[in-house]
This record gives structure tokens, sequence and C-alpha cells, in this order.
């Protein structure tokens, strides 16, 4: 579909109007796992979880059949600063390795059955290194919202967006300070693996950077000032999935700064998401407390890519075909006495 918003204001409009889950879904799929052959709870999360799915698909007894793995890429200005432990053509070289299917998220998305698209933002373009100035203009903020927005397919039905981006975890550290305060050291983790001294630096540049552009706004402004192309794209993708009342896993520490920043702009603007898991990256979960998710899994990741809400397609999957597959005690003639 098109965009259907022209301005950061209209973006705005469409986070404040967008759709609840079906209650009355929710309630049947509520009613349906009360009677399905089980002690009662005895699934644990994954019974919640297929209640939350049902209520957003608008099925009480729903199927995952189309899921989507959308990853988008852009290069960051502030790399010039000597945040990461790699230069920034590799973006543009994993973009290849994406496309040719050789990376771990291209063989997660196969393993689960999802469609994957890749969608490379300007690289040629790095954003504004924001210790100087705003990382984007509204127009460009705008151009990789409907870039995100876009690149959702209607008939999805559970979507994970996902990242590459050399000096992207300096953003989303820049991000989560700017919304949820602390100092910087609390918010900057390694990344791609940097020394020290290089913590050290990449430290210095989220506090310059937070100390120039926080307070300045909402989270669609923080995400203009301090974040990058594929964060917003991945914002611009989580939004329309709400649109279109479609779940979302959410990945790591920069997928779930990008998403914050909707939440920070329209309270509730996350409810269609869960987190896939909580990655090794410093700050991914006290961000994730700040969102009040609870991550899926817990395996030490800090790949990007998706690739931690990948693997959590499979939990949901599980959570759906119990959900939908079990027989109920009537169906199975057992006594539920």
């Amino acid at each position: 579909m098109s965009q259907t918003f022209q301005s950061l204001d209209d973006f705005r409009s469409l986070l404040a109007q967008a759709p609840n889950p079906d209650s009355a879904a929710r309630d049947l799929a509520e009613a349906r796992n009360g009677q399905l052959t089980k002690p009662p709870g005895a699934l644990g999360r994954l019974e919640d979880l297929a209640i939350w799915y049902a209520g957003w698909r608008g099925d009480a007894r729903p199927a995952v059949t189309a899921p989507q793995v959308v990853i988008f890429a852009g290069n960051h200005g502030v790399t010039a600063q000597g945040v990461s432990a790699f230069p920034a053509e590799v973006t543009e070289q994993m973009v290849l390795n994406f496309q040719q299917g050789g990376a771990a998220i291209n063989q997660l998305s196969k393993t689960f059955g999802a469609r994957m698209t890749v969608h490379a933002l300007s690289l040629d373009r790095p954003t504004a290194d924001f210790t100087k100035s705003p990382a984007m203009t509204e127009a460009e903020l705008l151009e990789a919202l409907q870039t995100g927005w876009n690149a959702v397919d209607t008939d999805t039905d559970l979507l994970v967006t996902g990242e590459m981006g050399i000096g992207n975890t300096t953003s989303a550290a820049a991000i989560a300070q700017a919304l949820f305060g602390g100092d910087a050291a609390d918010w900057t983790g390694r990344g791609t693996g940097v020394d020290d001294a290089g913590l050290a630096n990449k430290t210095r540049v989220v506090a310059e950077a937070v100390a120039l552009h926080g307070g300045q706004g909402d989270g669609i402004e923080a995400l203009r000032r301090l974040g990058g192309r594929e964060l917003a794209a991945m914002a611009g993708a989580t939004a329309r999935a709400r649109a279109l009342r479609i779940p979302v896993i959410l990945d790591g520490f920069i997928c779930c700064a990008a998403a914050a920043c909707l939440e920070a702009t329209a309270p509730g603007a996350l409810d269609h998401c869960v987190a896939g898991h909580v990655s090794a990256e410093a700050g991914h979960g006290a961000v994730l407390a700040k969102l009040n998710k609870d991550p899926l899994l817990s395996l030490g990741l800090r790949l990007g890519e998706g690739s931690g809400a990948a693997l959590a397609i499979s939990i949901l999957q599980a959570a759906i075909a119990c959900h939908s597959g079990m027989s109920t005690f009537a169906e199975a003639g057992v006594s539920d006495a």
C-alpha cells in the first residue's frame, strides 16, 4: 500500500488513532483456552500469547501462515567519531550478503517459513553526525518512515523487523538516554566489539549527542535527531503493522530503541508487540523494562538483523498451534471435572 501520511504530524495522528484488538475475538479465545485438554494455566505464557495474538487478528482460533521478516539498512554519519570496530562499508557488504542468502537471518527466516525482504536506505548518503546537528531533516525522516510503512505486506500475519547499520548501537543508546534518562554509560555497550578505549569514546559521543538534542520534542523528534534511516524504517513498519492489526515481535536493542520512539509519542503504540528476546547488548534489558515487555528468549544474542525475534517466531507458532489445534474436553470426550 502506498503512503497514507504526508507529514510527520500526519504520522503522529496515525499513531494516536491506531486500532485496538478485537475484544470479542479475545474473549472467545480466552474461553476456548479454558476448555482445552490441559489443566488451567499448564501452558504458561503460551496461553497468554495465543489469546493476545487472537485478539489482534480478530480470530478466536487463528493460524500463523504468513510471517514476514523485513530488514532495513542505513549508514550513520556519527561513525566519523570512531564509535564502531567496523567501517561503514560493512553495511553495504552485509546487504549483499542478505540478498544472496548468506546471513544468519536468512537461515532463521527459512527455518520458520518467513518471507524475508531487504531494504537499503540511501547507503551512499549517511545521516548527519548527530553530535553536531540532527541526524535527519524532517523530509529524510518522513521518507524513511514511509519506506518502512510500505514494506509491510498486507497479507502478513506476524512481523519481525531487523536492521543493519554500522554505528547504530550508538544511535540506539542516545535515543534510550534521551527518552529514559540516566547517564550515557547506562545505555552504551560494546556493539560490534569495541575495546575499553572505544567504549569510553562511544559513551562520550552518546553523552554529547543527548546534551545537544535531549528534551527537544516527542519520541518522533528524538528519532529524527538521534536515529538513523533504518531505525526510522523499523518504526514505520511497526506502525503500519498496528494499522493492519498485525502482531509484531521486537528484536534487540536497536529495534526496541526505534519502537520506544513510537511509545514515547503515543502511549500504547506497542500494544501489538512482544519482545522476542533480551540481547547481550548493554541497555537492552533496561529498555524492555521501561517498555514493560517481558522477553520470550534469553540466549545471549547480540547480532541484530532481526535474529532473536525470528527465533521467537517459533514460540508464537507453537502457542497458536496448541491453542487452535488442541481438542477441547468435549471434543476429546475427556472429563474436565
